[in-house]
């Protein structure tokens, strides 16, 4: 079968008859939204993505009243799951008191300190609406710090949309003589490069590329990457976007013993609404301060910053994260889709597995050794992992599972909660065999 021929396409015609409202609404979408009606890459699927009314816990509703068990969890923001009763409550008493006073307030007091209780690193801590402005002012704060210029950053790894973390050949952006990429993995070349004496941060995603590790990093790795940066003076920047009160309440910094100079926080950090923030190393935060030399000043302003009705659901949920229930719950259903996930694999003869932690990644392709445990990926290769030849055949899968209520991101990242059950386990697992069979019977695999 051909894939393209959508007008002969049984799966696609069906996909279109359940979703007869949703295709209304992407009708209008396409006229106002130039991503193919969509105001995020990732939700961007031909025909289209459902169109949602409302969620609770584990699942979502879409205007054509079709349930789904959500895996894309707000991209990742909410290991609590949709609508935490602590986190509704504080947010409907900050309404009534009111959305945002143009002022300093006690919640942003009381949210940056459960976020020093939580991340030792966290010696002053700075808020941002998102981790991406977050990231794009780390950098400006290494550099006025080391007094350098240059950014040294590692392949594949994602820090947001500004035009220094973005690959250089990106369209739009200029030509940049200060930004390097080196492969990751490799510290002698991080250490060939840090040692000419040129950069001013070092920036990595914590867990690895994408998601929390679609590319995973090797603990000892990270740990080699904090003594090489404090030897040739370059800042570190760990962006724990994804990771931070994910993996735990000291972060993915903590799991695996690091302490950088600066970490970049996004995603759960706002309980659901959007925040970033940075915390890290008082001196070199200083650079905020009113009384600092004026070359060494940055004012830092941002209508968001702190509002009172983010850092109200965020001090719900910190308090949430702090003795590490939240995080080991996840885990553990997360554990359970990837044993399950990869017997349905091997039972029905397709090379590949279900890997990672709390943010489960499918990997379709040959496997070059059998990993320690199936948080790995069974290789290292990235053009294997980031294989663009298996789009068409994730987005097909996605298609697949919507039809049959999982909704995940773009067919093979799974975003585990702490309020995701045994029960939507199963009926995901069940979701996916009948995926593998019917694109099997497609001509997919």
């Amino acid at each position: 079968m051909n894939p393209e021929k959508e007008k002969e396409d049984v799966c696609i015609d069906e996909y279109k008859k359940s979703h007869q409202n949703s295709l209304k609404l992407h009708d209008q979408a396409l006229s106002l939204f130039s991503g193919n009606g969509s105001t995020h890459i990732s939700r961007i699927l031909k025909p289209n993505r459902p169109y949602i009314t409302h969620a609770s816990g584990s699942k979502k509703w879409d205007i054509d009243k079709n349930e789904y068990i959500d895996y894309v969890m707000s991209h990742g923001a909410l290991i609590l799951g949709h609508g935490h009763p602590d986190v509704v409550q504080a947010v409907k008493d900050q309404v009534d008191r009111g959305v945002h006073y143009g002022e300093n307030h006690e919640l942003e007091i009381q949210w940056a300190q459960l976020i020093q209780e939580m991340m030792p690193s966290a010696e002053r801590v700075e808020f941002f609406p998102c981790g991406n402005e977050a990231n794009m002012m780390a950098i400006r704060l290494g550099r006025i710090f080391t007094q350098k210029s240059k950014i040294l950053r590692l392949e594949h790894q994602f820090h947001g949309w500004g035009d220094e973390l973005m690959p250089p050949t990106t369209p739009g952006i200029p030509q940049q003589q200060h930004v390097t990429i080196i492969p990751p993995g490799n510290i002698k070349k991080v250490e060939e490069e840090l040692s000419k004496g040129e950069y001013a941060v070092l920036m990595t995603e914590a867990g690895g590329a994408f998601m929390g590790g679609k590319i995973p990093m090797e603990p000892e790795f990270v740990r080699e990457l904090s003594v090489l940066t404090q030897k040739y003076g370059t800042i570190w920047i760990l962006d724990e976007v994804v990771t931070c009160f994910r993996d735990a309440p000291g972060g993915w910094q903590s799991v695996v013993g690091v302490k950088p100079d600066l970490t970049i926080l996004g995603k759960c950090l706002g309980g659901g609404l959007g925040a970033g923030a940075i915390i890290g190393r008082a001196d070199i935060m200083a650079a905020f301060s009113p009384d600092s030399p004026v070359d060494r000043r940055i004012p830092h302003s941002g209508t968001w910053n702190a509002n009172p009705l983010t850092a109200s659901a965020a001090v719900a949920a910190c308090k949430l994260y702090r003795d590490a229930e939240i995080q080991k719950k996840a885990n553990q259903i997360a554990a359970l889709l990837r044993k399950k996930g990869n017997r349905i694999l091997v039972n029905k003869g397709i090379s590949g597995a279900f890997y990672g932690r709390s943010i489960v990644h499918l990997y379709l392709g040959s496997r070059d050794f059998e990993p320690e445990d199936d948080s790995l990926p069974p290789t290292k290769d990235p053009g294997k992992l980031l294989n663009p030849k298996n789009t068409p055949t994730f987005q097909r899968l996605c298609i697949h599972l919507l039809q049959r209520g999982i909704a995940n991101m773009n067919g093979w990242v799974f975003v585990l909660s702490a309020v995701h059950s045994e029960e939507d386990i199963h009926k995901t697992v069940e979701a996916f065999t009948s995926s593998i069979d019917a694109m099997s019977a497609e001509g997919w695999f």
